[in-house]
C-alpha cells in the first residue's frame, strides 16, 4: 500500500462494544453494519484496535470505494 494512496477509516465504540461511530459509512448502512462489512472484507490485514475505545481500518481509497459500492447493492 503507497502511503499517500492509504486511508484511515477510525471507529469509536460504546462501553458495551457497539459501534457508534465510524468514518466513511454509507448512508444505507449504521456505523455497526459498516464496521461488520469491512471486518468480514478487510478484517485482521488492516484492522488495529488501540485504546479508549477506539480502533482504525488502514485500506486504499480504491478499496473503500469499492467497498462503499459492494455494501450498498447488498443492503439493497
Amino acid at each position: 500500500m503507497e502511503a499517500s494512496n492509504v486511508i484511515i477509516i477510525h471507529a469509536r465504540f460504546a462501553p458495551n462494544g457497539t459501534v457508534v461511530e465510524i468514518g466513511e459509512r454509507p448512508a444505507a448502512l449504521n456505523p455497526q453494519q459498516w464496521f461488520d462489512f469491512l471486518s468480514e472484507k478487510i478484517g485482521a490485514k488492516a484492522y488495529q484496535a488501540l485504546s479508549g475505545g477506539r480502533g482504525v481500518f488502514r485500506t486504499t481509497r480504491d478499496v473503500v470505494d469499492a467497498l462503499k459500492t459492494e455494501s450498498v447493492v447488498r443492503v439493497a
